[in-house]
């Protein structure tokens, strides 16, 4: 949606090829297939990534649903309307891959982001009966669970709160664990996130959320 940071982008690395895309316009959204198919024809991994965060506070006597209604549009229709838009397309190629971006929160939730949090409970659970119909298609689903990474998706302090995993870390770790094939169960999960994701599973979950949520 910022066509002065996607000429920014291109020009720093000729591979990369801006395309504007505001998922709140239907039109945008097949204007954007529309010239990605031409320029890519033979087209195969899709990444639906595009996420918006916000603190709600459930106890104030006037709670504003528009956050929550704009975290549901982006988080959730925003990947819906993007694979149905893509996946016709990548069905037809011999292997493809559509990847999702969700969150370790989707497991272990922060309070302070009930919404958000719940936006990527409903993409995992979503994920998993897409893969399972997919299952006999050339379509292979991931689903990213990334941490707390040191981005503004909450805001300009995220960048330096020290809790952050720096973000070229993050990548490095994400494209390894691609490269290598190492998605259990078609997670992708760097190490910072996989004690979060597992504490239900290991029988840590009461105090895992103590510790994400003190009193």
């Amino acid at each position: 949606r910022a066509p002065s940071l996607l000429a920014e982008l291109a020009g720093a690395s000729p591979g990369i090829i801006g395309m504007l895309l505001d998922l709140d316009d239907p039109a945008s959204l097949s204007a954007a297939r529309e010239e990605a198919l031409r320029r890519f024809p033979e087209l195969d991994v899709v990444i639906a990534n595009a996420g918006i965060s916000g603190k709600e506070d459930l106890t104030a006597e006037v709670w504003d649903l528009s956050l929550a209604e704009a975290m549901i549009r982006t988080n959730v229709m925003g990947v819906l309307r993007t694979a149905e838009a893509f996946l016709p397309h990548l069905r037809r190629q011999r292997e493809a891959t559509l990847l999702v971006t969700g969150s370790k929160l989707a497991f272990l939730p922060s309070s302070a982001f009930p919404t958000y949090c719940g936006t990527k409970a409903f993409l995992h659970s979503w994920i998993q009966s897409l893969r399972h119909q997919l299952r006999a298609t050339s379509v292979e689903v991931l689903e990213l669970l990334p941490p707390l990474v040191a981005t503004k998706i909450t805001g300009p302090q995220q960048l330096t709160d020290p809790r952050a995993m720096p973000l070229n870390d993050f990548i490095e770790e994400v494209m390894t664990l691609l490269e290598a094939g190492d998605h259990d169960r078609r997670e992708i999960l760097v190490q910072r996130a996989r004690g979060d994701r597992m504490a239900e599973r290991d029988g840590r979950y009461a105090t895992a959320f103590a510790a994400v949520n003190p009193v």
